[in-house]
């Protein structure tokens, strides 16, 4: 598929639209193609923001992979703009919906709520691979093989990861069953995890506040608010920006309390991916052991059954 879009197209741009948890999980294909491809462009936007401010730039040469479990109106309407402007649009989704028909091509994709989902066939991990594709067609990727492999050995490292987790993710939510406010910290590849941590599961499933802070980020103000009651959720990822993790975490253990936590990617297995492509590959380790497994342990220990939350204001907005 993508051997005929590039071989019709001469492909400049790439934009990554969609909204929510899709949006987050768009994060590990564009920083894949922003750190690694010397002329492609790559950017992402929330759906909306897309639909009321698009780029200029978006035009025939744009590629926009656009996702949605199933077909939320902005980013339907998104897709519409996009392919208006003459963009090459790719829907990733759960269920067939307005989205899908909008489209030029399609591919489905696994959920990563669903313990039973493959997790080298998620939407964030499509898009890794699209986006490893894409480079490989236009500019060249030295370590394709490298990260074919990783692929397809994700879900077994997954599933190990999620099964090693859960006596300490239970001792991390019987220390957070009461907590107002959960602050996740981190950074590089791994920002969008904590983002979807904090977005939705920690504030829309469960239904409380939890800022996401980057690692860098957090010593230009957000520190001044770390006591010894603070309850602190940070990722540790594999790859250059981890010393920026490790800063966060020098300071947390001096000035914490027993409410700072730590999550590493060494520690999900990531060594075992190639040390040239693992950093790509912290998301999709972080995020759906988060969600199936800290999420769900925190709302076992509230007493909470967030798939019968209500959730007030969805039908207004």
């Amino acid at each position: 598929m993508l051997k005929e879009i590039l071989s019709k197209r001469q492909i400049k741009n790439v934009v990554w639209v969609a909204a929510g948890g899709s949006n987050g999980g768009n994060y590990p294909g564009h920083y894949f193609l922003d750190h690694e491809a010397k002329k492609l462009q790559s950017q992402m936007y929330t759906s909306n923001e897309f639909v009321y401010a698009t780029p200029k730039y978006v035009n025939k040469n744009t590629f926009a992979i656009i996702v949605s479990m199933r077909g939320t109106p902005e980013t339907c309407q998104a897709a519409k703009i996009a392919k208006e402007k003459g963009a090459v649009t790719m829907a990733l989704y759960v269920d067939e919906s307005e989205l899908t028909e909008i489209c030029d091509y399609k591919i489905a994709y696994e959920s990563i709520m669903f313990d039973e989902s493959d997790q080298s066939k998620t939407n964030a991990a499509i898009g890794l691979r699209l986006a490893m594709e894409i480079l490989k067609e236009t500019e060249g990727f030295a370590y394709y093989k490298e990260a074919v492999h990783a692929f397809e050995i994700l879900d077994k490292i997954y599933n190990k990861a999620k099964k090693d987790c859960l006596t300490i993710a239970k001792y991390w939510a019987e220390l957070n069953k009461s907590e107002k406010v959960i602050s996740v910290l981190a950074s590089g590849p791994s920002y969008a995890a904590g983002y979807i941590f904090s977005i939705c599961n920690i504030m829309e499933m469960l239904q409380i506040v939890s800022p996401t802070i980057n690692c860098c980020e957090f010593f230009h103000g957000p520190f001044e608010i770390l006591d010894e009651n603070t309850s602190v959720f940070l990722l540790i990822s594999e790859g250059r920006t981890r010393p920026l993790d490790e800063r966060a975490l020098d300071f947390l253990k001096k000035h914490g309390g027993k409410k700072v936590y730590t999550l590493d990617a060494r520690d999900l297995g990531i060594l075992s991916f190639d040390e040239h492509i693992r950093e790509y590959f912290n998301h999709l380790l972080f995020a759906p052991i988060l969600n199936n497994v800290y999420m769900k342990g925190l709302s076992i220990a509230e007493g909470v059954d967030y798939t019968t939350r209500k959730y007030m204001w969805k039908e207004k907005y």
